[in-house]
């Protein structure tokens, strides 16, 4: 008898620390206007590295290390633009639509069991409109440090977000989408 009472115990602590953490994630994205970080990317072993902004809703601006390459969302279309190439593809046809989406996010983590990873992570599996999305959260401070899709060629892409910075200033004009060569 006492083991019974001391496993309902602990599947009800373990119950509201999982709801503590999804409260926690759910707050802090709440009070986020925008993020600005490091990334590391890896589409199908190809790895990448550079620096983003998100600015919600639905906008970005990141700038790859190498190939001169950027992406840009104005919130409508998403631009990729490096020297040698130009596309551009309405947002809300990409997994960013809802990436970079703070209100569905906010509704979808709220509705959804997280996974706890290596009591470093926490996940969000999102399944919308045929695409799947992964969303890690830090454990320690529940900021957004990435997310794992699969790009408008199937291709299976994972991104890593390091030195997470919230609520920093942004020049709004960053978020113009270029212009074709």
């Amino acid at each position: 008898m006492l083991r019974v009472v001391f496993l309902i115990f602990l599947i009800s602590l373990s119950n509201e620390v999982s709801a503590n953490n999804k409260d926690q994630i759910i707050n802090k994205l709440k009070d986020t206007l925008n993020l600005n970080f490091e990334f590391e990317q890896n589409i199908n072993g190809t790895i990448e590295f550079g620096s983003c902004i998100i600015q919600y809703p639905k906008k970005m601006f990141c700038a790859y290390n190498k190939k001169n390459k950027v992406i840009v969302s104005n919130g409508k279309s998403l631009v990729i633009k490096s020297t040698s190439s130009y596309y551009r593809y309405p947002l809300d046809k990409t997994p960013l639509n809802f990436i970079l989406d703070k209100n569905f996010l906010l509704k979808k983590i709220s509705e959804l069991n997280e996974e706890n990873i290596n009591n470093s992570l926490i996940k969000f599996t999102i399944k919308e409109d045929n695409q799947f999305i992964e969303i890690f959260f830090d454990i320690n401070d529940y900021n957004l440090i990435g997310w794992q899709t699969k790009d408008v060629y199937q291709n299976t892409a994972v991104t890593l977000l390091y030195s997470v910075k919230s609520n920093q200033i942004v020049d709004e004009k960053i978020f113009k989408t270029p212009l074709q060569n």
